[in-house]
C-alpha cells in the first residue's frame, strides 16, 4: 500500500530496497513471523490530504483545541513545572549543530561534546558532587538506574522508598528495577508528611541494596531529616539515594551535605518547556569512587589530550561501561535522545549563575509562602496541610462541600487550571489537592486563584 506519509512506501522505492539485499518478496521478508499474529487486514488510516497547506491546515485546526499553560493560569505542577524559559534557551537549542537526538562521535563533534561537558561541570557544581554523567531521559530513569547501580555493588536486592512519591514517577522505576529489584514502601507521618523514621528502621534490612527518598518532596514538603535517614541506610550497609529538584538548590542543601551516594532528578526547571508524554532530561551525579564510576551505564565526558601541547579535545570516560561498547552483554542500556537537554540546561545555569540561581529559588519560596497565607485565609482551606516546611509545591485541602474535580471545572471557567488532584493515589489526604507556585506566578496571579476559589466555595 503506497501512503504518501509513510517513507518508502512506493512500490518502485520497496522493490529497490527488496531487490538491494537479495529478497524477492515482501512475503519472503515476512517469511519467519508466524501466519497466526500477521495482520492481513486493511490498515485504517484516513484518506490522505492532498497538499501540505490542507494538512498544514488540518493540523493547525486539531492543534487549536488545546488550551495551554501560556493562554491560562497554571498551577499545576507534580513533575512537570511551570518555570519561565530564556529566550537564549530556546535560540542556542535551534541552532543546527545541537538539534539533534542522536550522540554522533566526539572525536568529530567537539563543540557539542564540549558543551555537554560543561554540563557536567555545571551541575557538579550545583549539586556539589564530584561526577555528574550526560542527561537521560527523565527523574524516574535516573532514580532506577541508580537503584540498578546499588544493586550491582551490594547485591542486594530490595530497595526502599518513600510512600509520597510521584505516581507516575514509582511506574517508571518499577519498570526499570523489576524484577531484579523489590520496591518496599515507607510510610509518612500524617502532621509533617515526612519519612517515618520508625517505619523505615522497621523495613531496613541486610537486604537492603539502597534508600531513597526525595527533597522536596512529590506533596512539597522539605524532608529535615534528610541526614538520619542516609546514616540509617549507611548503618545497615545500604546506599543512600537522594532525587531532588534542581531549582531549588539555590536556597536548599545539596543531598551531598546530609550523606547522599547518589543524586538524580529532572533537568525540567533549567530551561526545558512544560510537556506531557515527551523527553525531560534525566541527570545522575555520585562521588569519584571506582564503585561507583564503574556502575554508571550512561556516557560521561572529560578532557583528553591531544598531539599538541597545549590543547585539549573532549572524550568518553571509561567508554567500555556504556551498552555502546558492551552491546548485549551491557548491564543496563541506555540512548541518547535527551542529549539536547543537557545543553539547554548548561545554558540556563550559565545565564543565571549562582547568583541567579539563588534568587531563582528565593523567588519560588516567597511566592509560596504568600499562596499560603492566602489560601489558607479562605474559609475551610487548610493551606498546607503539613506542618512543614514546603518549596514550590504544597497540598492543599478543601472542605468536603465541592470536590477537587468540581472545583477544577469551576476554576477552568474563569481561565485557571487548579491543583492535581490527589484523591486517587492518595485517599487518606482527603479532598485534597497539589498546588504550584513559581517564579513565573505573579502576586496578582496569586489573589486571582484565591479570590476564585472564594467564589467556587461560597
Amino acid at each position: 500500500m503506497s501512503h504518501p506519509y509513510i517513507p518508502n512506501s512506493v512500490e518502485r522505492v520497496k522493490r529497490e530496497m527488496l531487490s538491494y539485499i537479495g529478497v524477492s518478496s515482501i512475503e519472503e521478508l515476512y517469511a519467519s513471523i508466524p501466519e497466526e499474529i500477521r495482520f492481513r487486514g486493511k490498515m485504517n488510516l484516513p484518506e490522505p490530504l492532498k497538499s501540505e497547506y490542507e494538512l498544514y491546515r488540518h493540523m493547525r485546526e486539531i492543534l487549536s483545541r488545546n488550551i495551554t499553560c501560556e493562554d491560562y493560569l497554571c498551577f499545576k505542577g507534580g513533575g512537570t513545572w511551570p518555570h519561565y524559559v530564556p529566550a537564549i534557551c530556546d535560540e542556542i537549542a535551534g541552532r543546527a549543530e545541537f538539534l539533534t537526538a542522536y550522540a554522533g562521535d566526539p572525536y568529530e563533534d567537539h563543540g557539542r561534546w564540549q558543551a555537554l561537558f560543561e554540563f557536567e561541570s555545571l551541575m557538579a557544581e550545583l549539586v556539589d558532587m564530584d561526577v555528574v554523567t550526560v542527561p537521560i531521559y527523565s527523574w524516574g530513569h535516573a532514580a532506577g538506574t541508580a537503584m540498578r547501580m546499588a544493586h550491582r555493588i551490594n547485591g542486594r536486592r530490595e530497595v526502599i522508598i518513600p510512600r509520597t512519591i510521584s505516581p507516575e514517577r514509582f511506574l517508571v522505576i518499577n519498570n526499570y528495577v523489576d524484577p531484579a529489584l523489590k520496591l518496599i514502601k515507607v510510610d509518612y507521618d500524617r502532621e509533617t508528611g515526612m519519612i517515618d523514621l520508625e517505619d523505615l528502621k522497621r523495613k531496613i534490612s541486610r537486604e537492603t541494596a539502597a534508600v531513597y527518598l526525595e527533597n522536596p518532596s512529590y506533596l512539597g514538603f522539605i524532608e529535615t531529616g534528610g541526614k538520619e535517614i542516609c546514616e540509617i541506610a549507611h548503618d545497615s550497609g545500604a546506599i543512600c539515594i537522594v532525587g531532588v529538584d534542581p531549582s531549588s538548590l539555590g536556597v536548599l542543601e545539596p543531598p551531598s551535605h546530609y550523606g547522599a551516594d547518589i543524586t538524580v532528578g529532572d533537568l525540567q526547571p533549567l530551561g526545558i518547556h512544560m510537556n506531557f508524554g515527551g523527553g525531560l532530561g534525566g541527570f545522575l551525579a555520585t562521588r569519584d569512587e571506582e564503585k561507583f564510576i564503574r556502575e554508571i551505564p550512561y556516557r560521561m565526558f572529560g578532557l583528553a589530550k591531544t598531539v599538541k601541547e597545549v590543547e585539549y579535545g573532549f572524550g568518553d570516560v571509561l567508554f567500555e561501561r556504556t551498552s555502546f561498547e558492551k552491546r548485549e552483554k551491557a548491564k543496563e542500556f541506555v540512548g541518547t535522545a535527551a542529549a539536547s537537554h543537557g545543553i539547554i540546561a548548561a545554558v540556563y545555569l550559565s545565564l543565571l549563575g549562582p547568583k541567579g540561581i539563588r534568587e531563582l529559588g528565593e523567588a519560588i519560596l516567597q511566592r509560596s509562602m504568600y499562596a499560603m497565607k492566602v489560601l489558607s485565609s479562605i474559609d475551610g482551606v487548610k493551606a498546607p496541610k503539613f506542618r512543614a516546611p514546603h518549596f514550590k509545591e504544597f497540598v492543599v485541602e478543601f472542605p468536603e462541600r465541592k470536590s477537587v474535580e468540581e472545583i477544577n471545572k469551576e476554576l477552568l471557567k474563569e481561565g485557571i487550571f487548579g491543583g492535581i488532584d490527589l484523591r486517587k493515589h492518595f485517599p487518606e489526604l482527603g479532598n485534597s489537592a497539589l498546588y504550584c507556585f513559581t517564579e513565573v506566578h505573579m502576586k496578582e496571579d496569586i489573589d486571582k486563584l484565591a479570590d476564585a476559589l472564594k467564589r467556587i466555595l461560597g
